[in-house]
């Protein structure tokens, strides 16, 4: 079964002088375990269609269902619920809360869900020793370097066990080293715990890493492919 289903999605900003259809009828599903990466050049409709998937926009025309739910139906209420158990977030800008150490910055989405605080502290340390940053439990963000800061995001987004991942540009910011580093440990999560992971990107790296490739030009799917590695 499908993790998230797209039935003909059409995002249209009318509030210029010209309507610009950013995302003009696409369909598409994605299953459990994909790890796959939206390219396409700049302009083409990526970051609508993520934020769209994710219910951080609501489509002009169109459905998206995560796990046999249209989330364009909930209410606003519903919809912040259904997002904080269900999707996990990596942005381009690490929205890490400065105040905030790295284990404080994972347990908040947890707090969020009111979880066991002897659950949410297990589960953050495991997070962050999968991440490769075990050390940095008690650094803000100002302690740490920009791939450390992206790795802390990624275990905040597998904090609350959601059912897939969505990173916009999540290597935008980082050094070619850091990216090779935040990459591996994605793909290592992907492949050893079935984590759906899918990127809207530029960056060949990811490209390169994905097991599934989808190209949008001009807010179309241009073409949907599988890549079989060794």
């Amino acid at each position: 079964m499908s993790v998230i289903e797209i039935h003909d999605l059409v995002k249209t900003y009318d509030d210029t002088a010209v309507p610009v259809h950013a995302v003009n009828g696409i369909d598409l599903s994605f299953k459990k375990g994909e790890f796959t990466a939206i390219v396409g050049p700049s302009g083409c409709g990526k970051t609508t269609l993520m934020n769209m998937i994710g219910g951080l926009e609501k489509p002009t025309a169109g459905n998206v269902e995560v796990g046999g739910v249209n989330i364009d139906q909930l209410k606003s209420s519903e919809l912040i619920d259904f997002r904080l158990r269900n999707i996990g977030f990596v942005f381009q800008a690490y929205n890490l809360i400065p105040v905030l150490t790295a284990k404080e910055n994972v347990e908040f989405i947890m707090q969020l869900q009111k979880r066991d605080k002897k659950e949410m502290e297990e589960r953050t340390i495991s997070l962050l020793n999968a991440v490769g940053i075990g050390d940095k439990l008690n650094s803000r963000p100002n302690q740490m370097s920009g791939g450390e800061q992206q790795r802390v995001a990624v275990a905040r987004a597998l904090a609350s066990k959601p059912q897939f991942v969505l990173a916009d540009e999540p290597t935008a910011n980082l050094d070619s080293h850091a990216t090779t580093q935040l990459l591996d440990i994605m793909k290592k999560l992907n492949e050893e715990e079935n984590i759906t992971f899918i990127f809207a990107t530029h960056d060949q790296r990811v490209v390169d890493k994905a097991k599934r490739i989808i190209t949008i030009v001009d807010g179309k799917v241009q073409s949907d492919s599988t890549v079989h590695k060794n």
